[in-house]
């Protein structure tokens, strides 16, 4: 692995740059869907909108060229989930056989209820491009990776061959890798944490304690579990990094969007209102929470949680009324 492109210049996408640079033995292009941004970032050498105060060495490469996906071995696809088809669409006819692609996007499409991966592959098969395609996922803060904070992540393709040397390339002294070849594990566990950090968010941010908090996380757990293994996932991946891990980060954590976006609707501030003050930051648990109970629908999969959260972000429902009525469902059993 030599030549690695990340699709999107946003926060996780400039911090995996900024990993795969510091590690050594590659070279790096950060691609960006703007010419103006990427002309800023490489002008400053640092991404002043996503990742102030972080320098971007001289070494990675960033460009908003399509074609420059062409030279790379390995594409990494940070876009965010609403853009990605679109994106991909442009960024196809460049690509060609013998290349991996890692999506370490964590979202649900909307409308197709399709994991990023699948996204990808129904964009690229019809090209007549059948690349390994895989997912990238774990407790991560884009900042605490570029800032080389030891972090540990999830790599998974249905090919351990490919995850295996996906981790090879991308491991370092402060990144370690695990493998694995549940893929719909690794993928829903990113996509649907954030789902429960915007409600972790809510419970915070209405000043209910931590007693409500450490409930809603492990009552999360289990509507994520449930709706994973419906969609075909191993229950021990939703254990694990891509799954509890990052879930107990993104609830907890003051650097996480979606558990930001929560804690401002929880103190009584409008949705409209709190994604303009992301500054261009994206929070994916907001359009992943419709697109999950699309899913759990499909499956028959109750998601109480999840359907509270919906009703708060789309319906305008009172956030202590949506905890109210979680707190009131019939007694059952905990398993």
């Amino acid at each position: 692995m030599s030549h690695v492109i990340v699709l999107g210049n946003g926060a996780w996408g400039t911090a995996i740059a900024l990993s795969l640079c510091r590690r050594g033995g590659h070279e790096v292009t950060l691609w960006s869907h703007s010419a103006e941004e990427a002309e800023k970032i490489a002008a400053a050498q640092e991404n002043i909108l996503f990742l102030p105060g972080i320098p971007l060495p001289a070494a990675i490469k960033v460009t908003a060229d399509v074609a420059a996906v062409a030279q790379a071995e390995v594409v990494v696809s940070v876009i965010p989930s609403e853009f990605l088809r679109a994106t991909l669409n442009r960024v196809a006819p460049h690509m060609h056989a013998g290349q991996i692609v890692v999506s370490a996007t964590k979202g649900i499409e909307n409308g197709t209820l399709l994991r990023m991966t699948q996204v990808i592959s129904d964009v690229l098969e019809p090209a007549g491009l059948a690349l390994p395609v895989g997912a990238f996922s774990g407790p991560s803060f884009a900042r605490e990776v570029a800032e080389g904070q030891p972090t540990a992540l999830t790599v998974a393709f249905s090919d351990s061959g490919v995850a295996a040397r996906v981790r090879h390339g991308f491991s370092s002294e402060s990144m370690r890798l695990y493998t694995s070849t549940d893929v719909i594990g690794v993928e829903l566990g990113g996509a649907l944490k954030n789902v429960i950090a915007i409600a972790a968010g809510v419970v915070a941010g209405a000043g209910l304690g931590f007693n409500p908090s450490a409930a809603l996380i492990t009552r999360g757990i289990a509507e994520i579990t449930r709706l994973a293994v419906a969609c075909g996932a191993r229950r021990e991946t939703v254990a694990g990094l891509s799954g509890v891990g990052d879930l107990v980060l993104t609830c907890t954590g003051s650097l996480s969007r979606n558990r930001t976006v929560g804690q401002a609707l929880g103190q009584g501030r409008k949705l409209p209102e709190i994604l303009a003050s992301l500054g261009g930051h994206v929070a994916e648990g907001v359009r992943t929470t419709r697109a999950a109970l699309g899913l759990a629908r499909r499956y028959g999969v109750e998601m109480p949680i999840a359907e509270q959260m919906e009703l708060i972000l789309n319906e305008g429902k009172d956030p202590r009324e949506a905890i109210r009525e979680l707190m009131l469902r019939p007694g059952k059993n905990e398993v």
